[in-house]
């Protein structure tokens, strides 16, 4: 008897934090459905990316506009014949509507932590609440491998002048998730072409422009000044508490993340590296994602 792999149920949340830390709150929801206390999530839309799913979802139903920071331990439980695997981040909350109650979600409440622990209906979000109130303040540092650009062989100016090609452009709709769920607002690159093209349509939407610097050139490759370069990025992104993005090409990103002491992990194109750092510049928690892999 052949046995057929079942595809696990996808989901994403957030434990959505406000306050200082000696009084900090965590946001819940509540589904008059299963009259149940929990932590806001959801299933991801066709096309779409874990965190942009997380976020989407904690605005739905909260009327939280958040941005993701440090990743929190998945959830999984058997549902039917299937698993469920509820990807969860630490959500800084943004901005606050009024909430509209409706059939999915008629209550929202901020909560001290204790009383959260003591309100929340699942153990396992009991859990991931914990452990994001226990984790430091950090901020997302993301690096970014350059989108699909136009092949070597069929090229014949200059290689930094490289553009992205049709699959490298399409590729941007998955990077423009990834840079808005984190909410970043710097963007740097390597002053090739590709480079520059992978982080400028987002640049444009929160109206900032890409700079471009010499250091993240794999033409100008130096690696004193690159381990220069991150150290004082990383530091800088920490203290200043400001997510920022930074696109380059695969053998400096390697250079890098050993900066950082992540271990190194080959990017396809597009995909990108998260360091969250905290206030003195040190990755506390790292995760990777590739938009090939999107979760339908």
């Amino acid at each position: 008897m052949s046995i057929v792999a079942v595809e696990p149920q996808w989901a994403a949340g957030a434990v959505v934090l406000r306050g200082p830390e000696s009084k900090r709150k965590i946001l819940l929801v509540h589904r008059p459905a299963y009259d149940d206390w929990t932590l806001p999530k959801g299933k991801p839309r066709a096309g779409e990316l874990l965190p942009a799913t997380a976020v989407r979802e904690v605005e739905e139903e909260s009327a939280v506009r958040i941005r993701l920071g440090t990743p929190l331990d998945p959830i999984r439980y058997p549902v039917g014949s299937a698993m469920k695997v509820v990807s969860w981040w630490v959500g800084a909350a943004l901005s606050t509507d009024e909430h509209t109650p409706n059939g999915e979600v008629d209550k929202v409440e901020w909560l001290k932590a204790e009383d959260a622990q003591a309100r929340l209906t699942y153990s396992d979000e009991r859990a991931v609440a914990a452990q994001a109130v226990a984790l430091p303040a950090t901020t997302p540092l993301v690096i970014f491998r350059h989108a699909k650009a136009a092949r070597r062989e069929k090229w014949f100016k200059p290689d930094a002048l490289r553009p992205l090609n049709e699959k490298g452009r399409a590729q941007l709709v998955y990077v423009n998730q990834i840079l808005g769920a984190f909410g970043v607002e710097q963007v740097s690159a390597s002053p090739a072409v590709r480079c520059v093209q992978t982080l400028e349509t987002y640049g444009s939407q929160i109206g900032t422009k890409v700079e471009t610097t010499e250091t993240l050139s794999q033409d100008f490759w130096n690696p004193r000044k690159l381990t220069k370069y991150t150290t004082k990025l990383a530091e800088s992104v920490g203290a200043g508490g400001r997510p920022t993005a930074v696109c380059s090409h695969a053998p400096v990103i390697s250079d890098m993340m050993d900066v950082l002491g992540i271990a190194d992990r080959p990017l396809a194109t597009a995909a990108c590296v998260i360091a969250h750092v905290d206030t003195n510049g040190q990755v506390i928690r790292t995760e990777w994602h590739d938009t090939l892999r999107v979760k339908q």
